[in-house]
Parts: structure tokens; sequence; C-alpha cells
């Protein structure tokens, strides 16, 4: 099983009265804790406004880039970075508030640390408000998706090949699908 991977169902046609379409956060906070980003992997739509809070006494110079994108300095090329001190006895969390306004070239931003290359963590910026992450069982369910046919794709961080959309029929009753990830699970080192 594979937690925290992004399953995503694009419906042909999304109909239904939007009142029962689920939709996707708008607003996030990742927090640097303990030299990790918390959670591993965050999913968002599209126009999300994600806090990053730096929990830690020491410093953190966050980077966020497309998967396959170099960070940068500025805001205007594929990535960018921001500096949040260190948390000060008494003192709340130094953050930033960025806002994600388009998916990503696989619809994940990559966050790290320039200070602490063992940080690693995915901001998922999804197209369709069906997007969910399974959970530690490996298993995601989503309800309310319009009838009709629809495609589902998986992402997860750590997949070594990106897998094809697989089609299915969504019906009155549940559906049941199953993909095989090409994964190597790290251990984190304790």
């Amino acid at each position: 099983p594979v937690p925290d991977a992004v399953v995503v169902v694009l419906p042909s046609s999304p109909g239904g009265p939007a009142a029962l379409r689920k939709a996707l956060p708008l607003t996030a906070t990742v927090n640097q804790e303990k030299m990790q980003f918390l959670p591993k992997v965050t999913v968002v739509g599209v126009g999300a406004k994600v806090r990053f809070a730096n929990n830690d006494a020491w410093d953190h110079h966050v980077r966020l880039t497309a998967p396959g994108a170099v960070a940068s300095a500025t805001p205007n090329n594929d990535g960018l970075s921001l500096r949040l001190e260190g948390k000060s006895d008494g003192k709340p969390a130094s953050s930033t508030v960025l806002t994600l306004d388009k998916p990503g070239a696989t619809g994940a931003v990559l966050l790290g640390c320039f200070i602490h290359g063992s940080m690693s963590g995915h901001v998922y910026v999804a197209e369709s408000p069906w997007t969910v992450k399974t959970e530690a069982n490996g298993i995601a369910m989503l309800e309310d998706v319009p009838e009709g046919a629809a495609s589902v794709k998986v992402w997860q961080a750590i997949q070594l090949v990106e897998k094809a959309p697989q089609s299915v029929m969504v019906g009155a009753a549940p559906v049941k699908l199953t993909f095989q990830l090409d994964v190597v699970p790290r251990r984190r080192r304790g």
C-alpha cells in the first residue's frame, strides 16, 4: 500500500448541481517541524493560498519548484524561494503565504530547503475537485462523482514512471480501481 498518493478523477462531463461538487481547499498550511514538511503532501485547488510556517528554532530557506525545474530566487521562473526565520521562544512562527494559481507540469510543486537538504515535501495543485490522497493503507475514497465516463490518474512523489490514466464508468454502485505504482518506498533515517 502506498500512502500519500494523489488520486484524481476527471469526469468527462462534470454535470450535476454545483452544490454536490466536493470543493478542494483553497487555503492550507505547510509547517516546518523537526526538519520536515508537515503534511508531507498537501492537496489544494487552483488559486489556493498556502501558508508556509517555520516552527523550528532554526532558519529554513524553502524552495518551491515544479518537478524538473530549477529553483530561482525570483517568482517569474519555474520556481521561487523564501527564507523563514527560526521560531523564538514566546513568539509566533515566521510564515509566508503564497498563491498557487496553476497546476505544475505533473500537478505537483516540490518543496525543499536549501539549508537542510534532507527536507522534502509536495503541494499538489489539482485541476479536478474530485481529488484526494490515499490513506496509510493505500486506499482513497471519493464520493459525489458525476455518473458517466471518467478517467482516473494517480500521482505519488516517489513514482518512477507516470502511469496512464484508467477509464472508468461511474454509476450508482461503488466502483473499485486498483493501480500498481512503480515505487520503492524510502525509509526515513532515524
